[in-house]
């Protein structure tokens, strides 16, 4: 736990709380981790559970906080009794697909149906979900790939008279939670705050003592609402600040946050995400993970307890602790290469997870060349390269394979490489490595 609790750090130093308002946070990014931060299929970091729109909204209702009626369905047989059980008197509802990306109102399904959110009337209901489950939706976040939609969320329509941004997120400056608020909303956070810069306002809150009724005040003042009543707004903020620390979240981001025409602050939409560090606390929320909507490959490497991140380059990397493996990134860029993944087998990975390690690596079609740099402090080079050499023949390995070995047993590690029969290149220092992998994907 100790060895993944640092590789953590070290990924979160590098990509930082990357959500709806990243911008908020500034960073000074190497090559490798403005690679991390650009990485696209879901957008997601290892740092966080992130959960679906129907759990989240069932979560934030546990809290007290206002959130539309609705039902999640898996089939559209499923549609016509909760209309009848559910929503008996509404003529419209709104139909939302349900993936772990943003932007799926935008989104396009490879079936040709434009929009993975839609407010149709009552008797169309079945018929767009039947579209939209078991379907592919691409949105500007899933990259071309796109992701599944395996449930479909059925809500009332609410009647909107005002729509507002609500986020609640970590603060490197203030070292505890930051509410950030606009009476503007609906659209990204970003934009936001391009076109209304004036109109964002920005809480700290210390994390000891919690918020005050002064602080959730200047936050509702800040929303603007035209007929909610302040201390309603009050109420919500606070429930929502305690759903934020009490279940351990990275973020809490509500947008819109919408008032009805009957004066109701209500969480239209919400993106929450989890701190994976607290897994052994919030059971109840961490079996809410949808592994259908991520990298298989971060599935199978957390599976054996790897740190694993893929990227979009060439060279395939294993190193063993999270430091060295982004040092080791940033040398395959400054080499004229480009890395594959963030993959960190950890102080004392045993021979197996080498094995699953170059199977999640070789999976890759886009892997060219696999650079491995192990440095034997309790984990020991002739365990690694035994590892290694079991691991090529296992995979029938097919691409080039480089190999820096240093620490303990590293003369012994280096005669297993030599003696295996295989064709692996040997480097002698990271630089060297970095070098002979890039030169390996030219030949």
């Amino acid at each position: 736990m100790a060895t993944r609790a640092a590789s953590r750090i070290a990924v979160r130093a590098a990509a930082t709380a990357r959500a709806s308002v990243a911008s908020y946070f500034p960073a000074q990014l190497s090559e490798a981790t403005e690679s991390l931060n650009r990485w696209t299929p879901g957008n997601h970091q290892v740092r966080h559970l992130n959960v679906h729109e129907y759990q989240g909204a069932k979560l934030m209702s546990k809290f007290g906080v206002n959130v539309p009626k609705g039902v999640v369905v898996s089939s559209a047989e499923e549609v016509p009794k909760v209309l009848k059980d559910v929503f008996p008197d509404n003529k419209e509802l709104v139909v939302k697909s349900q993936i772990l990306a943003g932007g799926r109102g935008l989104g396009t399904f490879k079936n040709g149906l434009k929009g993975g959110v839609h407010i149709v009337k009552r008797d169309e209901v079945e018929d767009i979900a039947g579209k939209m489950l078991g379907q592919i939706l691409v949105t500007k976040q899933t990259g071309p790939e796109g992701k599944p939609v395996n449930k479909v969320f059925l809500c009332e329509k609410l009647a909107l008279i005002n729509e507002m941004y609500f986020a609640i997120a970590l603060d490197r400056a203030s070292a505890g939670p930051v509410i950030i608020a606009c009476a503007k909303g609906g659209t990204s956070i970003e934009d936001l705050a391009e076109k209304y810069p004036d109109m964002i306002i920005k809480v700290p809150v210390n994390i000891r003592d919690g918020i005050t009724d002064a602080e959730a005040e200047k936050v509702v003042k800040g929303l603007a609402p035209k007929k909610a009543d302040i201390k309603g707004g009050i109420d919500q903020v606070k429930k929502l600040y305690k759903l934020f620390t009490e279940s351990d979240c990275t973020l809490v981001e509500i947008n819109p946050l919408a008032e009805t025409s009957d004066g109701r602050i209500v969480a239209a939409d919400a993106k929450l995400n989890f701190d994976d560090n607290a897994a052994f606390r919030q059971k109840e929320i961490f079996a809410m993970r949808d592994t259908t909507q991520e990298d298989p490959r971060e599935v199978a490497a957390a599976a054996v307890d790897l740190n694993y991140i893929g990227l979009d380059g060439e060279i395939g990397c294993m190193v063993n602790g999270a430091g060295l493996a982004m040092a080791t990134m940033d040398i395959i860029k400054l080499s004229g290469g480009t890395p594959a993944n963030f993959l960190d087998v950890g102080g004392n990975a045993s021979e197996t997870q080498v094995v699953e390690a170059f199977k999640i690596l070789t999976a890759d079609p886009k892997v060219k060349a696999i650079l491995v740099n192990i440095f034997g402090g309790i984990m020991k080079c002739d365990v690694i390269a035994s590892g290694i050499v079991n691991a090529a023949k296992q995979v029938k390995l097919e691409v080039p394979l480089i190999v820096r070995l240093e620490g303990t047993n590293v003369e012994l590690g280096k005669t297993i490489l030599k003696e295996s029969g295989m064709t692996i290149i040997t480097a002698e220092d990271l630089d060297d490595a970095a070098k002979k992998a890039v030169k390996a994907l030219k030949h």
